[in-house]
């Protein structure tokens, strides 16, 4: 018997192996895969290098590593099937230590993730993506490559104007949208423009709060309920209201139709703002997309949108659909020239959109998220039948709702089962001190993690819920 000694640092496949023992060099690398897959660190439905590709990495024969991938198939720790490779084999589940220490160690970083907001970095349409730069690229007129204008490229605001206009019932030409690097970047130069004092929901993002504090735009908050905002709290006082009309943030459900229409009067009769975050307007599942307040009035109401959740953060494009009055403060705002989106992705996204590849992925990963929601709403049923799941109807998240006073317990729980997730009092207002604002529940995002991670993420979820309350007598 030989000893044979590995770095564990497999360069191309980066599978999490240790690979060190006494044996011939087969036995060594099946001993080590299984370990991986009884440990957890290869999941159920994780997808392993083609045998070819692992042999280069590991120095090792080719037959080797094809001997082992069969005789673990044959065990039962991976399953082949032809066109889709090698996978850790659905039924080979991690396996609980003989010995657990008494006092279990809490994770040291999260192992499965349901945080909001973020969609799964996998599902970006890679393909269809390189296809409109390599058109964009193509055909791109010489002045896309010498100093940015600060509007944005033409060719994107008036792909953008026909979508939103077909889509989300947008009114509005091409010169009225400047674009941005996301909706945060647009707040930032509302908040220069347009000044505060500011209303905001009850609940919603606390990053935007925070970054209209730092320009100086206060916010105080707009109740919540089953209707969305009650926007007949805004006064006279208050330039602007920051709202999530199509699918509330984070509680779920549109603004009610005698609200949208309430609030537009309020902005024309008081000369206000309407900020319409148009979150998650284009996931909606038991319907058609409810379409945005900015068609109810243009010349009031300003529409933030990105790619961020349909596409990728990381992208970096959003866009403004603003009243006339406030184009050329807002594009003063941001500068000379365009510093912070590249002109060959707005080409990009213009070719995208144009060529009806942004409406397919859409409907695809519409589809995708209907089946996690309904995943999620069924895996609830079954394990915690006691709890409430809300604000299903749209979005890339849900709320779970809670007993009074268990939300911190429930995420100090949820952290032990290695899980991320949030809390409802995490994006609550600290202004809103009204009883009835206050809710206990967790909010759980069902976009981002892989699809052979998710139903292990919903496991340790379902674990981390309180029990149902015990019969009275």
């Amino acid at each position: 018997m030989d000893s044979w000694v590995n770095s564990a640092e497999v360069l191309g496949s980066d599978l999490p192996l240790e690979l060190a023992g006494t044996g011939n060099r087969r036995a060594v690398l099946m001993g080590a895969l299984r370990e991986a897959v009884r440990s957890g660190r290869l999941a159920p439905g994780t997808r392993l290098p083609p045998y070819r590709s692992l042999a280069a990495d590991l120095g090792l024969a080719r037959n080797t590593v094809a001997d082992a991938y069969a005789e673990l198939v044959a065990e039962g720790w991976l399953a082949a099937r032809q066109g889709s490779g090698t996978r850790v084999a659905e039924r080979a589940a991690p396996v609980t230590p003989a010995h657990r220490p008494r006092t279990p160690e809490r994770p040291s970083r999260p192992v499965h993730d349901l945080v909001q907001g973020q969609p799964d970095p996998s599902a970006f349409p890679r393909t269809a993506w390189l296809a409109s730069a390599r058109r964009a690229l193509a055909t791109a007129p010489n002045d896309a490559f010498g100093p940015g204008d600060p509007h944005g490229r033409p060719e994107l605001r008036r792909a953008l104007a026909g979508y939103l206009a077909r889509v989300r019932g947008v009114r509005a030409s091409p010169e009225r949208i400047v674009l941005c690097s996301g909706a945060a970047h647009g707040l930032r130069l509302l908040a220069e423009v347009v000044g505060g004092p500011w209303a905001a929901e009850a609940y919603g993002l606390p990053f935007h709060r925070g970054l209209l504090a730092s320009h100086g735009v206060g916010t105080r908050p707009v109740g919540v309920d089953g209707d969305g905002a009650r926007v007949g709290e805004l006064t006279r006082r208050d330039r602007a209201v920051l709202l999530t009309p199509a699918h509330q943030f984070p509680t779920g459900g549109p603004l009610h139709p005698a609200r949208r229409a309430a609030v537009a009067d309020w902005a024309r009769s008081t000369g206000g703002l309407v900020v319409e975050d148009d979150y998650d307007g284009e996931f909606r599942y038991d319907r058609q997309p409810v379409g945005a307040v900015q068609g109810l009035d243009p010349e009031h109401v300003v529409l933030l949108g990105s790619v961020s959740k349909s596409l990728s953060p990381a992208l970096r494009l959003g866009w403004m659909v603003l009243p006339e009055r406030l184009v050329a403060p807002v594009v003063a705002a941001k500068g000379e020239r365009e510093q912070f989106s590249s002109a060959t992705d707005q080409l990009t996204l213009a070719d995208f959109v144009d060529s009806g590849a942004y409406d397919r992925h859409v409907r695809r990963m519409r589809q995708r998220h209907r089946r996690r929601r309904d995943q999620l709403v069924a895996a609830l049923e079954r394990r915690a039948p006691h709890v409430r799941v809300t604000g299903i109807a749209a979005g890339l998240h849900a709320v779970v709702e809670l007993p009074p006073g268990t939300e911190r317990s429930v995420v100090r729980a949820a952290a032990w089962q290695g899980l991320a997730v949030e809390g409802l009092a995490d994006y609550r207002h600290p202004g809103a001190k009204r009883a009835a604002d206050e809710r206990d529940g967790l909010v759980v995002g069902y976009a981002t993690p892989a699809e052979h991670a998710y139903p292990e993420a919903l496991e340790a979820l379902c674990r981390a819920l309180p029990p149902p309350p015990e019969p009275p007598g």
